[in-house]
């Protein structure tokens, strides 16, 4: 709200030509702010792509280029320091009148988020020294590297490809960056990203501060203004005991870390939850259309495949991927077929058929469609009771939607 007088609580740094954080002051504050801006509009202005339309929004441009300024002092050392920038692609629903989607279609991100983000990262940074400094407790945000296993797994899918990951028993987050700068150029590039993405950890809060091996921090955690989460609240009343010079005890810290945790998933399940339902009322009018798609995950269950015109994601059950036994390979992220040596691996490209989508469950089904399907499979009609079809075929066990939950949950790493 312009003109309109706002508390906050401020994180004053001073940052260098080689965006290094030299100094930094934490007091509260009250602040005015002069316009409403958005992301699109700052970034049309930023880009040249037009013009402010008003005195107000043309005094503030001096101030705009400057922090665009920083902002690529900040990227520079954001590559410097190793940080891992994995490029995802998330989507946003277009409603009509009558609340029903009317399309599904992708975000992007310009420079103008990226500017705000880097801010958000500094402050972050500076919130977690200066407790570390005071001896405060607090809540880090921790993300640790991957599990050994977890690495073993990924540098014997590399190989396949004749790659490998540098770094040793313990790599580091350019070690990361490394290797995806080098696959950038390969049609690949997709698949191995998602293999490495998924080779990582969950970030998590925790008082025991491990650094954030994503964001190649030594500290870290979330002082975000305005307050957005728990977490945050809990950093603003431990940074202004310490201006008070008293100390915030809530409690076991230990528990209250574990607890944020465990709420955060639980908040991106009921996102995923509702995501997922929405999906399935965009889809339910459109069964037994074909869509090309490509493999998102492979697990004991089937295949997942992300179409590419309406960014939903839905189950080829193993059960319909042809007359073999498929085995599954989670080091290789695929299926083999047995007699026939047919393989479904992650990225794969295929084309499938719309069979099911069940808003009670938030399931979406399909099965093979067009070159994708072997003859025996195209041959046969798919019948609409498609749980009751799985009960044919070679003894699999049968995708449960708890097993879909852990599976959603698992693919998704936490900033």
């Amino acid at each position: 709200n312009p003109d309109v007088e706002r508390l906050a609580m401020v994180c004053d740094m001073d940052i260098n030509s080689r965006g290094e954080i030299k100094e930094f002051t934490f007091y509260p504050a009250v602040f005015l702010s002069r316009a409403r801006l958005t992301y699109d509009q700052v970034w049309s202005w930023l880009s040249a792509a037009a013009e402010p339309q008003n005195d107000a929004h043309r005094a503030l441009q001096p101030r705009l280029q400057a922090l665009y300024s920083l902002y690529h002092i900040l990227l520079k050392a954001r590559h410097k320091r190793g940080a891992i920038d994995f490029e995802t692609i998330e989507t946003m629903m277009l409603f009509n009148a009558q609340g029903k989607i009317d399309n599904i279609v992708p975000v992007f991100r310009n420079d103008a988020h990226r500017l705000i983000e880097e801010c958000m990262l500094a402050a972050n940074v500076c919130a977690s020294a200066f407790l570390e400094q005071h001896k405060q407790p607090c809540l880090y945000r921790v993300h640790e590297g991957p599990t050994p296993e977890k690495l073993e797994g990924l540098r014997d899918f590399l190989k396949e490809f004749g790659l490998g990951l540098p770094g040793g028993d313990n790599p580091t987050a350019k070690d990361y960056g490394v290797l995806l700068e080098k696959i950038k150029p390969r049609p690949d590039a997709q698949l191995l990203q998602t293999v490495m993405l998924r080779s990582l950890r969950q970030a998590m809060y925790s008082p025991d501060n491990v650094g954030h091996f994503g964001l190649s921090y030594e500290h870290y955690t979330h002082f975000t203004s305005p307050i957005r989460r728990y977490p945050d609240l809990l950093v603003h009343r431990s940074i202004k005991a310490v201006l008070d010079g008293t100390r915030y005890m809530p409690g076991k810290w230990d528990d209250i870390g574990l607890h944020c945790s465990m709420t955060e998933r639980r908040a991106d399940e009921a996102s995923r939850d509702v995501n997922n339902w929405l999906k399935c009322y965009y889809m339910r009018d459109r069964i037994g259309e074909e869509f090309a798609g490509t493999i998102a995950s492979v697990v004991p269950f089937g295949v997942f495949v992300a179409l590419d015109s309406v960014y939903v994601e839905g189950l080829v059950h193993v059960s319909e991927l042809g007359e073999d036994y498929f085995k599954y390979d989670n080091v290789k992220h695929l299926m083999l077929g047995e007699r026939s040596g047919q393989r479904f691996r992650l990225g794969d490209r295929l084309q499938v058929r719309l069979v099911r989508a069940d808003l009670e469950t938030g399931r979406i089904d399909f099965v093979l469609a067009g070159p994708s399907a072997t003859p025996r499979v195209a041959a046969r009609q798919p019948s609409s009771n498609v749980s009751a079809k799985t009960t044919e075929k070679p003894n699999r066990r049968a995708e449960s939607v708890k097993d879909r939950s852990k599976h959603k949950a698992a693919s998704k790493p936490h900033r």
